[in-house]
Parts: structure tokens; sequence; C-alpha cells
């Protein structure tokens, strides 16, 4: 037995943190009936100033559930979405939960060439779609095009005074009518609105249980082009009261979550999709993060409780100080994917006197299984310690039945509640991924100290992280080789002052070519989303290659670090 087996991390956990959660017994449904029971009168949602209240909220997804049933959604069906964030995002969500069907959610601004990939994937029968990409979805080939295309006007959940502000015959006016929503073209779309004219879905009407499967979220995993993680009700559910556990001084009923994560990430889905409602919190919706935005809703609807990422704390911290706001009412923040600065930390818990701390996770546990805990015991440029109910090893990258002592390096092994079942369909990259015991291999190589704090050092995985978001190297060089200017591409992560990563290529061109940077990035626009689109191109003879052929991705990295390219600092 290791000394990690002895959990010693249970000595450092914040007062009143257990070591263990009850095992849960609601589903997403009954967790959420349960908020509606007990908070109806209660603020649920926030958009914009539109307040939507826990008893409404219920009874929307009741209607939109039987709008679902009635377009021939059941149990096990797929379901997509592809929405910013909006009070219809919500509702869509909980209705097709509700059937006991299967949410798969995707990125609104992903091309069409990356949404027809994982089409091919998951062969959703109805998809839930921003009115400004539901041409794309209702022009797939019909081997993948869902059934029923419903189509959203986010604008509809405005207040009335905004969406008339929308209208006027203004050019600002006009351009963010034009970034909020566009009217769809194709024939056969469904309005969302229809939907919801439906009485409730009739309680006879099966429910899920909590094994069944919730969620496909898309991750890049360890390796390759993006796979569907299975993510059931029980992971879902344990991991929002795991989150809950974790910051003990949080009171239900009376909290301010801020979604300014997108719910289709795996973050933003359990910290506040879930964890949010599942204590009866107000969830304050964003559609993007806008500094703005988010300053005017804090004059509006102060925040209590705010997960993001480094980037959005530094922005928001100087904005408020510019803008004479106090964000004191900001008790606790967590950041995660993506390393969290210590001069972060100083100036958010300068600005709002409350506590800022990293954590840890990935898609295929739910995503969070470690964090710092929320008071002085926490150890910032750490990680954190395991979740409660949640068990860590770190192992010899070659033979995972070799534990490391404390204080050497491995690869992070996690089990506990919140572990997926697997990949969609891919039972060769489930069994490299899940070993037996439900151990699952994170990928990454980490230090464990005698207490059970945990830092990254680095991965095994090539992932590249920029903006919470993760990207496989070989997406974007498969992207770079279309072009027929091109010969050999590799794409790798160059760290970044902000403690994320810039993506960067390296890219050999065809004898007679002319470099073009700029004009690289704009026919990869075509194929990728702008976040996957590399910051910085740079030219190589040749790429160093291993013996057998593969591209060593870390010389690359470090040639191009040797150069020192301002464009990528």
């Amino acid at each position: 037995m290791t000394a990690l087996a002895a959990r010693p991390w249970l000595s450092s956990y914040a007062d009143g943190v257990p070591a263990e959660i009850e095992p849960v017994t609601q589903t997403l449904v009954d967790m959420l009936d349960d908020a509606v029971s007990r908070y109806p009168k209660h603020t649920a949602l926030e958009f914009f100033g539109a307040e939507t209240r826990y008893a409404r909220l219920g009874e929307d997804v009741a209607r939109a559930a039987e709008g679902l049933r009635r377009l021939g959604v059941s149990h096990g069906d797929r379901v997509a979405l592809i929405l910013p964030n909006c009070p219809q995002h919500v509702v869509a969500f909980y209705a097709a939960q509700r059937l006991g069907a299967i949410v798969v959610e995707h990125n609104p601004r992903y091309t069409a060439p990356e949404l027809r990939h994982l089409f091919e994937v998951h062969h959703a029968t109805v998809a839930i779609v921003w009115d400004a990409v539901a041409d794309t979805v209702a022009e797939f080939p019909s081997d993948i095009r869902p059934a029923h295309v419903v189509s959203v006007t986010m604008t509809d959940a405005m207040p009335r005074r905004t969406r008339m502000m929308l209208r006027l015959p203004l050019p600002r006016a006009r351009r963010s009518r034009a970034a909020l929503t566009q009217r769809p073209a194709a024939r056969g779309i469904v309005p969302w609105s229809r939907l919801l004219t439906h009485r409730p879905v009739s309680r006879k009407v099966a429910r899920p249980v909590l094994d069944d499967i919730a969620v496909l979220q898309f991750t890049s995993g360890t390796t390759g082009r993006p796979k569907a993680a299975v993510l059931t009700h029980r992971n879902l559910r344990s991991n929002a009261a795991q989150s809950v556990a974790w910051v003990p001084d949080l009171r239900p009923g009376d909290e301010v979550f801020y979604a300014v994560l997108p719910l289709f990430h795996a973050y933003g889905l359990t910290l506040c999709l879930t964890t949010a409602l599942s204590i009866g919190a107000r969830l304050v919706l964003f559609p993007t993060f806008d500094v703005s935005l988010t300053l005017t809703a804090m004059r509006r609807t102060p925040p209590t409780f705010l997960p993001a990422v480094p980037p959005i704390y530094d922005a928001l911290a100087r904005a408020t100080s510019r803008a004479g706001l106090t964000l004191t009412t900001l008790r606790n923040a967590i950041s995660g994917a993506m390393a969290l600065p210590a001069a972060t930390v100083a100036r958010w818990e300068e600005a709002t006197g409350g506590i800022l701390v990293e954590g840890y996770g990935m898609t295929e546990s739910s995503p969070i299984s470690l964090g710092n805990p929320m008071g002085p015991r926490r150890r910032t440029g750490t990680v954190g310690i395991p979740f409660p109910s949640t068990e860590i090893r770190v192992v010899d990258p070659e033979d995972p039945t070799v534990d490391r002592a404390p204080g050497e390096s491995g690869e992070l092994l996690v089990r506990g509640p919140q572990v997926f079942r697997g990949y969609w369909n891919q039972p060769d990259e489930t069994a490299r991924t899940l070993l037996e015991g439900g151990w699952l291999r994170t990928g990454d190589i980490v230090v464990a100290d005698a207490d059970g704090f945990v830092t990254v050092v680095d991965r095994l995985k090539e992932l590249i992280i920029t903006g919470g978001f993760n990207i496989a190297p070989s997406e974007v060089e498969d992207a770079l080789l279309r072009d027929p200017d091109i010969v050999d591409a590799a794409v790798v992560g160059i760290p970044r002052p902000d403690g994320g990563e810039a993506v960067t290529a390296a890219v050999v061109m065809r004898e007679g070519a002319t470099f073009d940077a700029d004009a690289i990035r704009t026919r990869l626009r075509e194929h990728l989303t702008a976040y996957k689109v590399p910051r910085a191109i740079v030219p190589f003879d040749t790429l160093p290659r291993s013996m057998v052929g593969k591209v060593l991705r870390r010389e690359v990295r470090d040639e191009i670090m040797r150069r020192r390219r301002p464009d990528i600092a």
C-alpha cells in the first residue's frame, strides 16, 4: 500500500468538508424537481435582466419534454444541443433528460465540417440549435441529418425593452442583432416556441434512472480526434454533490452563480448547469464572456460564486477597479482548465476579499476530481487534493500497476463516482483509458507530496489548452494539410504568461510556394473554429521525426521557443 492509499489529504480539507459524499439517489431530473419544489418563487435564471423563477423553469421543462416526445424523442435517443448560454439551453437540457434521452453538447461556433464529424459519431434524432446555425445542420447529408431541427431565437428570452432596442434602425443595433440572431432559410425547421405550446409531459412517461446515460461530452481525451465521453446521471449528480461539499459556506436558495463559462463545456455544465441548480441558486447567463455585459450584470445582481478561467479573473479584477465597482459579494471562486498564476490570485483576492483556488479535472471525470481547499490550507501552484469520495494514485506511465512514492513524478490516476463509463462506441479507446478497478488514466504527469497535494509537471497527452478548451494537435494538422501549399505540419502549444497556451503551427511549404501566415489562417477558418486557428505559424525547412517517422512535437516546440517569436508571447 502506498502512502497515498491512506488518504493523507483529508487533514487539509476545509472545515466542514466530508471525506465522503452520501451516495446520490437523484437523477438530474429528480434534482431539478427537488429544486423546483423547494424554491418555486426563487429566481432560477437571469438573462440580460429577464428572470425565470424555479416554478416556471419546471413548467417549461415539462412542456418542452412533451414537445420533444411528439417529435419522436424517446429513451436513449440522442438530442444535440448547439446553443450559447441562454434560458432555452437550460430548458432544452433538462427536457431531453426528462425523457431519458441523451444530450450531446456542441460548440455553436464550430464550423460545418467540425459539426458534421460529431454528428457522424452520435446520429442525433433531434437537434436544438441556435438559429444562426440552423441552416448548417438542416443541410447535412441525409445519413447524419437529424429528423428534426429546432431553431432557438436567443433574443426571445431577453427583456422586452432589450428586444425593442435591438430592432432600432441604427448601425450598432443591427450589428448586435446580427451577432445574436439570424433567420433560418431552410424549410421544415421547427421554432423552439412550438415545443412550449403543449401540456406538460405525462407522469406516465418513463423517467431516467441513475445509471442511464445523461450526456455525451466530446473531448480529445488523451490522444487523437474528439471522442464522446459517456457521462451518466450518477456521474454528473455525484460531481455536483462533490462540488457543493467542497464549498461548505454555500447557502442553498441564496447563491448567485455567474455562467460566464459555456454550458456546452464540461466545466460549465457541472459548475453552472447542475451544481448551481442543485442548491436552488440564481444562475445568471451570459451568451459569451464580455466585460461590459458582466459589469452591467454585476451592478444589477452581484454574484456570490464564480467558476471561470484565469484570463476572466484578470479582466474582471481590472475592469471593476476602473469602474469603481465592488466585488465583495464574491466569497468563493474556482479556476480550472489552465494553470492559475499566483499574480492572478493576488489581484483577485485583493479586489474581492474572497478566495480563489485552482482545481483539476477532465471531461472523463465529469469533470472535477481535485481542488485546493477553500481556505487557508490551500497551496497556490498546486491543483489541490482529491474531492470527497475520490481516490488518486501516481504510477509509472509505462506500467500503471507500479505506484510512485510521494515526491516522485508519475501519471495521475483517478477513481470516484464521477469517473465516466467510457467512450461512445469506442471500446479500444475505453480500455486504454479505464483500467481494472475503475481507475481513470489522466495522461498527466504529476508529483504528489506527502500530504496529497498534486502539482502537474507535464502531459503524456499532447493536447493544447487554450481559453479553457482542449485542442487535439492532429485535428489542426489535418486542416493545415488540406492546404495545397503545405506539405508537412506540426502543431504544438507554447506557454503564455496567462497560464494557457498559444496554438502554434510549424509548416513546411511545397517547393516554389510563398509563405503567407495570414493567408494560411484565412483558409484554416473554413475548417476550424476560431480558437483552434494557430496564433502563430512558423516556417520550417523540415520537421524533426523519430526513427519510425513520427513528428517529434517536443523538439518542434523547443525550436519555436528558441526563436522567441514575439507574436506567441
